[in-house]
């Protein structure tokens, strides 16, 4: 199966179990209303509190909450093949990842917009609350590294893709003063992000980068199956 046909598919099932599966469980579970105030209408203070506007909370959920799936997804699918990544992405994406960041999105937002940890100690104690930001961070921790290594892995097998993934940050940060510094159209612009960030794409293979040792940390080394890096 070719990847397109693979990525309408996905495209087609997401949209399906969003329409059934998802308010399903927004209805019935969570008994969602859209009469109630979110923390960032109720407490907004410019700040910490911010009203945003929907295609920008998209964009952030997109990359946030599904942040395991557009890293992990390919390079899972260039190592093992599609199916692994498929499983990954959609499935564990709908039954899994989609539930427990849609669950946990929703409590804080009756808990006053707070982490996890904090609203623990609200049901629990202050001691559970402690334990629990415990290990949310030594969690992190290890996402963190292991999407480090994965990257560095891809970085040293796939040069030409450097060039895009850095060039996103500078993009995103122009793009955010533009809209909330200069009071820029946010649809216009972020097509004209996008359109920038597609060109990185279609230089990177004319700008491949290499990277080279640093500190004494040498990148990964690819063997024939797999990279690892060599601190290993």
């Amino acid at each position: 199966m070719g990847a397109l046909a693979i990525m309408v598919l996905a495209f087609a099932g997401y949209i399906i179990m969003y329409q059934f599966y998802g308010k399903y469980i927004g209805s019935k579970i969570f008994a969602l209303s859209g009469e109630v105030k979110t923390p960032s209408q109720e407490f907004e203070d410019g700040r910490d509190y911010v009203p945003t506007k929907k295609e920008i909370i998209f964009g952030h959920h997109f990359t946030s909450i599904a942040g395991t799936g557009p890293i992990v997804g390919p390079a899972i699918a260039i190592i093992w093949g599609w199916v692994p990544a498929m499983l990954w992405i959609f499935v564990g994406s709908i039954v899994m990842g989609a539930v427990h960041d849609f669950g946990a999105l929703i409590i804080s937002m009756r808990n006053q917009g707070k982490s996890i940890s904090e609203y623990t100690a609200k049901y629990v104690n202050d001691r559970t609350k402690f334990l629990f930001f415990l290990i949310v961070f030594l969690e992190l921790w290890i996402v963190i590294a292991i999407f480090g290594m994965i990257i560095a892995i891809i970085f040293s097998m796939y040069p030409q893709s450097v060039l895009a993934v850095w060039a996103e940050v500078p993009i995103a940060i122009f793009l955010g003063y533009l809209i909330y510094k200069k009071g820029q159209n946010a649809m216009t612009w972020s097509i004209y992000a996008v359109i920038a960030m597609y060109v990185c794409v279609f230089l990177g293979p004319y700008l491949p980068f290499k990277m080279p040792a640093i500190a004494g940390i040498p990148p990964p080394v690819c063997g024939p199956l797999f990279c690892w890096p060599t601190v290993l």
